[in-house]
């Protein structure tokens, strides 16, 4: 039983995994890398203020476009907090889009606003919920690819979504949840939805880096034979693991309602190709095993800075497209670099 458990240690990050194994000397290299990959996103992410500064000092710098590119990396942003700890697992989810267009959707019908403010936050959790109990129970107990569960409940969510609205853009008309979008709800500036995203933030990375559930989600995804034999039930881990993609996403969906005041079937659009994209090229390794809260954070704000500049300066959104695959393609390289240069 002894031999299993440090297979599954092995193959985990020593960032990530239990604290009280490995030893120093195994440690050190593993948190030297994660320092680099975090410093070097940093950098870029640096290079494009300074690039948006030059090319629009006036527009970029403004505090209002600051507060815009945060408020916009918010929503994706939660959504990137889930999806981090499901690759981490060694799972995908490509529902996230389309559950946060129909919990959008469903908390913003007329029955829902009846019930004010409480009736809209609870009714898109719920839903999202729902939808990540749906595709843990058909991944971790009906033994279905995460890849073809989830592509079902994009087609299905999406569906259900259209079917609810009819097409129209469904108007919020609850004061508590417009007025969080004024500027008047502020905190020293901060816009609300801004720290809901930090608060997600700093629970998923003390979730992913200091408890049990984070280690068993390392393990689970760097083997999950292993985890299995260690006594972690892996069935149940994914269970939680899609429930929490889906929490994240309901949450997500609320950050919209409260940005748009309204919900539309097509919210969420490519959300789920934004979110991977954020988490691979924040450090998370697409066949798991290994995660990083604060480099998934780094890459929304990368991709969501990227936008902003090029919409300032009025360029062209293929050109957009291309620079973020440019982008997504060397970080998969320096990822693969970095693990044939040691162990993960």
């Amino acid at each position: 039983m002894t031999q299993p458990a440090s297979a599954a240690r092995k193959d985990a990050p020593t960032s990530a995994a239990t604290p009280d194994t490995g030893g120093k000397g195994t440690r050190r290299p593993a948190l030297v890398r994660w320092d680099v990959r975090t410093l070097s996103l940093l950098g870029v992410l640096l290079a494009l203020v300074a690039v948006g500064g030059v090319t629009q000092p006036d527009s970029f710098l403004a505090t209002s476009n600051l507060q815009l590119v945060l408020t916009q990396a918010s929503v994706i942003g939660v959504v990137t907090v889930g999806m981090t700890f499901v690759i981490t697992s060694g799972g995908i989810d490509l529902s996230v889009g389309a559950i946060v267009a129909l919990a959008s959707v469903w908390a913003t019908t007329l029955a829902t606003q009846e019930f004010g403010f409480a009736g809209i936050l609870f009714t898109a959790v719920l839903v999202g919920v729902g939808c990540g109990l749906v595709n843990g129970l058909l991944i971790a107990y009906g033994g279905m690819v995460p890849f073809i569960a989830t592509l079902a409940m994009l087609a299905s969510a999406r569906g259900l979504a259209l079917q609810i609205t009819d097409g129209r853009t469904q108007m919020v008309t609850v004061t508590e949840v417009l007025d969080l979008g004024v500027k008047d709800a502020y905190v020293l500036g901060v816009p609300p939805l801004v720290l809901v995203f930090a608060a997600v933030t700093v629970i998923g990375w003390l979730v992913l880096n200091r408890t049990t559930f984070g280690r068993r989600t390392v393990a689970v995804g760097g083997n999950a034979e292993a985890a299995r034999l260690a006594g972690i039930d892996v069935r149940r881990q994914r269970l939680y693991l899609y429930l929490l993609s889906g929490l994240c996403c309901g949450i997500a969906a609320f950050l919209l309602i409260v940005l748009a005041g309204s919900g539309q079937n097509t919210n969420g659009n490519l959300y789920e190709l934004d979110a991977i994209a954020a988490a691979i090229i924040g450090g998370t390794l697409l066949s798991g095993g290994r995660g990083t809260i604060v480099g998934s954070v780094l890459g929304v704000l990368i991709f969501t800075t990227i936008t902003n500049i090029f919409a300032l300066n009025n360029l062209e959104t293929a050109v957009q497209q291309i620079a973020k695959g440019a982008i997504i393609v060397a970080a998969v390289l320096v990822q693969r670099r970095t693990l044939r240069g040691g162990d993960a």
